[in-house]
């Protein structure tokens, strides 16, 4: 990957130096190549620079208009395979021009020659002309330049080629020779031109290739020892084409196809290794979009909830995660995380303002961050997250005007000590401990400040209604039971047997009753209303009991032929009833207690 060279001065903070021109350098030969085919003006030069002088040069300058140098987003100068180095520079004589000090890898002897390629980019250089279209019109822009190439030397020859993206053209300049053949026009060559010579070009042709601009990129890194780093970027799109004149028709749009500069979809490519990708805006993800797999990459075909037109623009997001050990590096405690500044948007594309923020995990220190080509380094700020107590430090670089060019790589160098891996595990655990003694204490512990006497006397006097109320459940299960008894007797008239089974019953019965009496004891010492509603209520139990014992006394009597079956009707009688009359009673109080 080549070298990047930024020629911000502002952002670099460095003063452009003050150069003169020297007369002895000669452009023996200039091709240079222009495309126009994108929204991009990018512009390749080939120079064979010539020394005329007595005396070795070590640089020479690059010149451009300050509307150039205004829109300009790359430059890369190379001598064969080396790169040279550029600075900005400035010439007295000229102030209404930007120079470029470029310095030689070796001085170039007296009547020597040396071959260099200057490769720069422009953005929002070429002008949609006219500015208004409607739905179904081609899109025409304009290319203002010069027809020859700029430079404070004498040029011995020169030529143009500009690359277009279709033969249509509505018009261009001629500065004979001009030659046009299909998609291209050549311009020359031209023989000795004197420098600072100006002569303008003007292009007007068709261009329907996407004028999509990146206003703001937001982009975020969050660096994870777990084995995972997550990565959101967070676009606003804007069609800086031509704009749309009159409404919109979504049924003209649909039928016709015709929206030649609108823009439906367009690629973005991502890591081979992403993965856990999404795509939404405001609303919510964005469902018309695909994903393909490849080799070397992830290519996500993104497509708007709505078609952009010129002056239209948009806002989205794209997230996913990636495995730390592709990028992340280690030796010790050092580290070191090595990232693309930016992915590819989409073809040819251009960004306006791009903010790069990585945070980095709790406890770093030590950060040192470079980047291939100078960026603003705002403030260091801290990002709190879950089971954070200081807080993670966040970087922050912002850079203007970039093009695909400047997908390079960063490096961000930090300390991060092994131990505080246990941190979260650590906090985690106390955290479930302090919830847990939390829980103890305040189950275990009486912080009422003093005691309410009446309110603990209802608690004791309704437990203990509880227990009646259960312990003669028992008592009225083990009467059903006695009953049951009875009947077998009348159909077994074995009375041995069955007087060994009613006297372990009644034994039982006496002993949920004898419970009932202590509770009604206890009761009694804190409501005597609720005592007294349980004495009644032994009182008529026992008049059941006595019922369903002489129902019993006169079934043997009957089995064993002491008493007829006329004299045993006639004493079950009130005895059932007197048995039903206690049972009613023994269910309204127990409805009060």
């Amino acid at each position: 990957m080549r070298l990047l060279v930024c020629l911000v001065v502002a952002v670099t903070g460095v003063v452009a130096a003050q150069d003169g021109i020297n007369k002895d350098l000669i452009n023996k030969k200039i091709e240079r190549k222009l495309d126009i085919s994108s929204q991009l003006v990018k512009v390749t030069q080939k120079i064979t620079l010539e020394n005329g002088g007595p005396a070795p040069v070590r640089a020479f300058l690059v010149t451009l208009t300050q509307a150039e140098k205004d829109k300009l987003s790359y430059m890369n100068v190379q001598s064969g395979s080396s790169v040279l180095k550029v600075s900005e520079a400035q010439v007295a004589e000229h102030r209404d021009l930007a120079f470029f000090r470029v310095d030689l890898r070796d001085p170039l002897q007296t009547g020597k020659t040396v071959n260099v390629e200057v490769e720069m980019i422009m953005t929002q250089l070429l002008e949609p002309y006219p500015a208004y279209i409607q739905q179904g019109e081609k899109q025409l822009v304009r290319y203002t330049g010069n027809h020859y190439v700029l430079t404070p030397y004498t040029t011995t020859t020169q030529t143009t080629t500009v690359t277009l993206p279709s033969p249509n053209i509505e018009s261009y300049s001629r500065l004979k020779p001009t030659t046009h053949t299909d998609t291209s026009i050549t311009y020359g060559s031209y023989e000795g031109v004197a420098g600072f010579t100006v002569d303008t070009m003007t292009i007007h042709y068709e261009n329907n290739s996407p004028f999509l601009m990146v206003s703001k990129l937001e982009r975020t890194i969050e660096v994870s020892h777990w084995g995972n780093i997550a990565v959101e970027e967070t676009l606003d799109v804007l069609h800086t084409g031509a704009r749309l004149k009159g409404p919109f028709s979504r049924y003209d749009y649909q039928r016709e196809h015709n929206s030649y500069s609108s823009i439906k979809s367009f690629k973005t490519i991502i890591p081979a290794s992403a993965k856990d990708v999404y795509y939404r805006d405001e609303i919510g993800n964005i469902s018309t979009s695909h994903m393909r797999i490849q080799d070397d990459a992830v290519e996500l075909d993104l497509r708007p909830r709505f078609p952009l037109f010129g002056g239209w623009k948009t806002h989205y997001k794209i997230g996913y995660n990636v495995p730390s050990y592709e990028y992340l590096y280690s030796y010790g405690d050092e580290y070191i995380l090595k990232m693309r500044i930016l992915d590819h948007v989409f073809d040819d594309v251009t960004i306006d303002e791009l903010k790069l923020t990585v945070i980095l995990p709790e406890g770093v220190r030590n950060i040192a961050f470079e980047t291939p080509y100078p960026m603003e380094r705002l403030p260091d700020t801290v990002h709190y997250t879950y089971l954070d107590t200081v807080g993670r430090p966040v970087v922050s670089v912002t850079k203007n005007n970039l093009v695909e060019s400047h997908i390079q790589d960063f490096t961000l160098h930090y300390k991060f000590p092994s131990i505080l891996m246990l941190q979260e595990p650590l906090l985690v655990v106390i955290a479930f401990f302090i919830l847990f003694l939390t829980v103890i204490l305040y189950v275990r512990l009486d912080l009422t400040l003093s005691k309410d006497d009446a309110t603990e006397a209802k608690m004791r006097v309704s437990s203990h209604c509880e227990q009646v109320h259960t312990h003669h459940e028992k008592r009225a299960r083990l009467y059903e039971k006695l009953e049951e008894e009875i009947q077998k007797l009348k159909s077994s008239k074995d009375v041995t047997h069955s007087q060994t089974a009613t006297k372990k019953i009644q034994g039982s019965i006496r002993d949920e009753t004898q419970a009932i009496s202590e509770l009604a004891g206890k009761i009694r010492l804190d409501n005597a209303e609720y005592a007294e509603k349980v004495a009644e209520l032994q009182k008529i139990d026992k008049m059941l009991r006595e019922s369903v014992v002489q129902q019993l006394t006169n079934v043997e009597k009957l089995v064993a032929g002491k008493m007829s079956k006329q004299q045993y009707m006639d004493a079950e009688t009130p005895l059932h009833k007197k048995k039903e009359e206690a049972l009613e009673k023994i269910k309204v109080l127990l409805g009060n207690i």
